[in-house]
């Protein structure tokens, strides 16, 4: 790992994690991948002394990476355990996944824009040597049937409602976390657990997030 990829100093580390503490993200498990976690792995040249800063950050293709809080927000309301099989919709830089995959048993990702999904990939695997993550190019608002179903699904891109498809993919007792909104102006992260008698939603707290997208990007060339 590059020295601009180096582990936050000490007072990075405490006001990232004062951050994350002022914004509800509490679970130590949680905490500690994210502080374990180096953002700056993820983020162009120019933005890496800017990694352990609250906010979030462009990447390729016209995307973001999310801030801190907000993964921390999601990733503790999915409540991934070291049994679980996530499902991730929208891999972005791959910072979210790998932090699921210090919580999980797997994980999938799926990216319709294939430089990132490739970009995300040479990070996890190679510079942070996680082995549990299979990251692929694909229509993420179809899920991932073959590998269904799955303990947890969390999804980065805001959806006008909770997709029936990726609904169809939970196991029951499993619990989906997304954003849903019609503009970008108004969104609101839910929290959906699937039971015996029916879905439960929880409303967690209002997010931006690009929107959820059919199809693989034009980007893609095989």
């Amino acid at each position: 790992m590059t020295a601009g990829e180096r582990d936050g100093t000490a007072e990075e580390v405490m006001q990232l994690i004062f951050a994350l503490r002022s914004n509800g993200v509490t679970d130590k498990r949680v905490l500690d991948a994210i502080e374990k976690t180096p953002r700056a792995a993820f983020l162009d040249r120019s933005f890496k002394d800017r990694a352990w800063e609250d906010i979030p950050l462009p990447i390729a293709c016209g995307q973001t990476i999310s801030q801190p809080s907000v993964v921390g927000q999601m990733t503790q309301a999915l409540g991934a355990t070291p049994r679980c099989k996530v499902l991730e919709v929208g891999t972005g830089s791959g910072y979210q996944a790998a932090i699921l995959a210090r919580l999980a048993r797997r994980v999938y990702s799926v990216e319709r824009h294939r430089p990132l999904a490739r970009q995300a990939r040479e990070v996890i695997e190679r510079k942070l040597h996680l082995s549990n993550v299979s990251i692929m190019t694909a229509d993420g608002a179809l899920g991932l049937p073959e590998q269904a179903p799955f303990d947890r699904i969390m999804v980065t891109a805001a959806a006008e409602d909770v997709p029936a498809i990726l609904l169809e993919q939970l196991r029951e007792g499993g619990v989906m976390v997304l954003p849903v909104g019609q503009t970008d102006d108004v969104q609101q992260l839910l929290r959906v657990e699937k039971t015996a008698d029916g879905l439960q939603y929880s409303e967690l707290s209002p997010v931006r997030f690009v929107p959820l997208l059919e199809g693989v990007a034009a980007d893609v060339v095989d």
